[in-house]
């Protein structure tokens, strides 16, 4: 998966597509969060890249 992770890139870069495992992989290495964190601030914010970076901006700290 890293592989395809490394040469892939999403057909609308502004978008993310939530139905689409592979992008959603490359999407949380890109934005630096987990699948479940991503899920999160897209049922929040959408699925437009900006809005979703402001909702994972304002995620509460990870817990020890």
């Amino acid at each position: 998966m890293t592989e395809l992770l490394a040469s892939f890139r999403p057909l609308d870069p502004g978008r993310i597509n939530s139905m689409d495992p592979t992008e959603l992989a490359w999407w949380c290495r890109e934005l630096g969060c987990t699948p479940a964190e991503l899920d999160s601030a897209i049922e929040r914010a959408g699925e437009h890249v900006s809005a979703v970076r402001d909702a994972l901006h304002d995620r509460p700290p990870p817990q020890r």
